[in-house]
């Protein structure tokens, strides 16, 4: 038997012995009116596609009991939305007792489903770049795929923003059931509210209005998980100050840098330490697209956030530094990067070029064709179609 082996088996059992929780909340009834939203197994907060779906909820005003499961308690969330501490056997009561699931990423092993339950999963990148699921092939871990499937089971409906997403959801969701194409309750508020949260934004970090932001949202990187960045010596970070410089140069004003990490890190305290004041550290910050519907332009690598980019528009570049290396150890991408829209660089030389040529009449003309490539359906309005579905099938 392998180590791995040996591991799989500790966490089944693991997960068989917490599952009783579930199986003992089960004496107690259904409420038919209660809904359980969590992001990213409740260690972020009030955010991506969950919140907009409660928002748009709460502004029917129709007596639901909304739950949030959260791990920091001190997180926020607006009048209407009871928070509850994301222990076992609080998440075993609150899911046994909820007629409706709402999650953005995977349940975990031991969470047990009841008839009558409806569970529908949101997913946090509706089209993406690096691969996911069976797509990494080898390097897609056995556990992985046991959580990956034992999720997916329990998924009723899965939302859609593109005919790329319904068309990849089986390799790379490991979900083959059914989907609504609703577009992404998260990109309506940078469809409908670009002009409110540039003023909010820079409010919010004390920056003149005319400041420009870049936001820089790099993915995750497994290797990552136990490191202190700092940007004087993450290599992976592009050197801000002839990225600013370029910016400024280019597009004109001048800007900032709003530097985005993972949830994944920010959830294990990776510091981020700034050198230079024109780089903010916003990764604390719960709702990345609140982020960018501030912004003016996107700096990213891997991440699915180069789609919200383009959503809104905006330029949005591309800086692999790691991009071989990446590879080898995530798998190949889903992508051919010269199929994206999206100007891309492998260095920072690369990088500061691409900026200062950037071609915005190309680019809109890129973006226009990929939108119409993968179908893309976003009007501004998902928020409201994935409500109304959610009411339908609870009867409301």
């Amino acid at each position: 038997m392998t180590s791995e082996d040996r591991y799989i088996r500790k966490r089944l059992r693991e997960a068989r012995r917490q599952a009783r929780e579930f199986y003992y909340c089960r004496k107690y009834p259904i409420q038919e009116n209660k809904i359980v939203f969590t992001t990213i197994e409740g260690s972020t907060g009030f955010s991506c596609n969950p919140k907009y779906i409660a928002l748009e909820l709460l502004r029917r005003n129709l007596g639901l009991d909304l739950v949030w499961l959260v791990d920091d308690m001190k997180k926020e969330f607006p009048k209407g939305i009871r928070k509850v501490k994301n222990t076992l056997k609080k998440r075993a009561y609150e899911l046994s007792t909820a007629k409706v699931w709402i999650d953005n990423s995977r349940k975990q092993l031991e969470v047990r489903k009841r008839p009558g339950q409806f569970y529908l999963q949101t997913w946090h990148g509706s089209i993406w770049i690096k691969p996911l699921g069976l797509e990494r092939k080898e390097k897609f871990s056995k556990i992985a795929y046991l959580v990956s499937k034992h999720d997916s089971q329990m998924v009723d409906c899965l939302l859609s923003n593109s005919k790329w997403l319904e068309q990849h959801a089986e390799i790379g969701l490991v979900y083959s059931g059914e989907m609504i194409r609703t577009g992404t309750p998260r990109c309506d508020v940078m469809i409908n509210g670009r002009k409110e949260w540039h003023r909010r934004i820079r409010e919010f970090y004390n920056l003149p209005f005319e400041t420009k932001i870049l936001l820089y949202a790099p993915t995750f990187r497994a290797g990552s998980q136990g490191i202190n960045r700092n940007v004087d010596i993450a290599v992976d970070e592009p050197d801000y100050v002839k990225v600013i410089n370029a910016m400024e140069e280019r597009f004109g004003n001048k800007w900032a840098v709003f530097l985005r990490l993972h949830p994944q890190l920010t959830a294990r305290h990776i510091n981020h330490d700034s050198i230079i004041s024109s780089v903010i550290n916003a990764s604390q910050y719960d709702d990345i697209y609140e982020l960018l519907s501030g912004c003016d332009a996107v700096l990213t690598d891997y991440s699915s956030v180069a789609f919200d980019g383009a959503v809104m528009g905006v330029p949005t570049f591309m800086y692999m530094p790691d991009y071989n290396e990446y590879k080898n150890d995530r798998g190949s991408l889903v992508w051919d990067i010269n199929e994206l829209p999206f100007p891309h660089a492998e260095d920072d030389e690369s990088l500061v070029k691409m900026i200062r040529g950037f071609d915005a009449r190309g680019y809109k003309i890129a973006i226009q064709k990929f939108k119409e490539n993968v179908e893309l359906f976003e009007q501004g309005d998902a928020s409201i179609r994935a409500a109304n579905y959610i009411l339908n099938k609870m009867g409301v």
